[in-house]
């Protein structure tokens, strides 16, 4: 009976002693979590990628006359930093956007559906010309396009 109760006690103990055994050799009782998925700005290359795809786009923007009359007064260096900061932001980036919200940005200024839809046609050349995967490119579109509703008034 005797030898029965020391058996019984050794099976018992063998889980929790094999459970200590594990921890104390820094083995992880847990599984660890999944490492968390690349930002949409890091896929794009950082800050510097997207300052590159911004100044593609300004060119692009200059060059069509659909649009570049918009622009006829803007400060293109301001622009340009808003623009930047605008994109690292909503791409995961450590940046911010210190500009106005788009809706008091645009006020006043009559954007129409036809000159939204030209931007977003120079957006796309621009990061076609610089080498953004289509992927990529429709993701960050995704993201920008909810201003559509604050950008075009009539």
């Amino acid at each position: 009976m005797r030898q029965t109760k020391m058996m019984l006690l050794c099976r018992c103990a063998a889980p929790w002693v094999l459970a200590m055994g594990l921890i104390g050799t820094g083995l992880p009782a847990v599984q660890a979590a999944a490492p968390a998925a690349p930002t949409l700005y890091s896929q794009l290359g950082g800050e510097a990628a997207i300052a590159k795809v911004i100044d593609t786009f300004l060119t692009v923007v200059g060059g069509d006359p659909r649009i570049a009359p918009s622009f006829a007064g803007a400060n293109l260096p301001r622009l340009r930093t808003l623009l930047v900061e605008q994109v690292c932001e909503a791409t995961g980036g450590p940046c911010k956007y210190t500009g106005r919200d788009m809706k008091s940005s645009h006020a006043g200024m009559g954007i129409t559906e036809a000159q939204f839809n030209a931007l977003a046609e120079a957006l796309y050349t621009a990061m076609d010309r610089e080498g953004v995967p289509y992927a990529l490119q429709n993701r960050l579109m995704a993201l920008l396009a909810p201003m559509h509703r604050d950008i075009v008034t009539r």
